[in-house]
């Protein structure tokens, strides 16, 4: 392991808002100029390198991970050394000129790899949970913080959700066709160092971050999980790739960081509980051949047969499920955390 790399493992927070005149709900936060936020990205260290939208959301793939902006949602998934929570104030301060007032916070992160290079306030989760303590408004008076532990000390994911007593579970996306959705957050590491190498750029290929990235998504087969998504796809020089998809109003956005050493991949997507899981898992799975890999689903009122659907289908690639561990949030739904891993084979 380096001593100091690049931080793949990213901190991201999701913000929802409500407000009292439906006039503002069809766009809503999206009326936001992009000078604005540039501003907020400003103040989080990080800028926009591409973007596209359709008529539910906009997606934003950033120099560190990404942004999506819904009328009355908004979520900013950052790594590095990047200071995410400084985004909340200004998009509180947005939100109120546009008519709209917070409703909820959730802030979740995994276990840094390189937790010392970490400024203010992501010194430590217990500083983390302090400032948004003190920067989000008093309404948002359902409050719980909980470090979901694994059998693993270095694998351990961090969970800080906030709502107001008026709006119960504005987290959890919403039904479609009375179908119950879930958010699936996965982080891997040590990646097989073959496929991380796909990832790299040849030297001074004189194509766009643009370009490149469209090759990568092909090479890869990334763009093989979800075949109906729209992708908006970055790749980084000398190496490094992000993507973000877009099918209908459900996102999905991987980041992968190749390095040997430190590398690390994320997926994350919206789902439904009467999808495919297995599918999605494998395919991730097949890309990356993680040495070892932990999901975070977030969900509301779905039994264990999910967790076991998981396990079930990544142990065929040799990813055996080490721990599991459920954690309840005031309004805010359901966090069940596994971790996996084992020796890999060949897929």
């Amino acid at each position: 392991m380096a001593v100091s790399g690049f931080e793949g493992f990213e901190k991201r927070l999701e913000l929802h808002f409500f407000g009292d005149d439906p006039a503002i709900f069809p766009l809503g936060m999206r009326k936001l100029e992009f000078e604005s936020l540039e501003q907020v990205l400003e103040a989080v260290q990080c800028t926009v390198v591409s973007a596209v939208g359709n008529s539910y959301f906009d997606a934003y793939v950033l120099s560190e991970s990404s942004l999506f902006v819904y009328p009355t949602k908004i979520i900013i998934k950052t790594c590095g050394t990047t200071q995410l929570l400084k985004s909340i104030l200004p998009l509180i301060q947005y939100a109120h000129h546009l008519g709209l007032t917070l409703s909820s916070c959730r802030y979740t992160r995994g276990s840094f790899i390189f937790p010392k290079s970490q400024p203010f306030p992501h010194t430590s989760f217990k500083d983390e949970v302090t400032y948004l303590q003190d920067t989000i408004p008093s309404n948002l008076c359902f409050r719980k913080a909980s470090i979901m532990p694994s059998k693993s000390s270095s694998h351990s994911w961090h969970v800080f959700t906030a709502n107001d007593s008026a709006h119960t579970l504005p987290h959890l996306p919403y039904h479609h066709d009375n179908e119950l959705l879930f958010t699936m957050e996965i982080c891997m590491t040590e990646l097989d160092p073959i496929l991380a190498r796909k990832f790299f750029r040849p030297p001074e290929d004189g194509k766009s971050g643009d370009s490149a990235g469209k090759e990568m998504t092909e090479l890869t087969g990334i763009n093989e999980i979800n075949p109906d998504a729209l992708i908006c796809d970055f790749a980084f020089d000398p190496c490094g790739y992000s993507m973000n998809g877009m099918d209908g109003d459900w996102y999905s956005t991987i980041h992968v960081t190749p390095e040997d050493g430190f590398s690390y991949a994320s997926f994350e997507c919206v789902g439904s509980v009467n999808d495919n899981i297995a599918h999605v898992l494998r395919k991730v799975v097949k890309i990356f051949r993680p040495g070892t890999m932990s999901i975070s689903t977030t969900c509301n009122g779905f039994g264990n047969d999910m967790w076991t659907q998981m396990a079930s289908a990544v142990e065929p690639l040799g990813m055996k499920c080490r721990s599991f561990a459920m954690d309840q949030f005031p309004a805010a739904g359901t966090v069940v955390f596994q971790t996996f891993s084992g020796r890999r084979k060949s897929v």
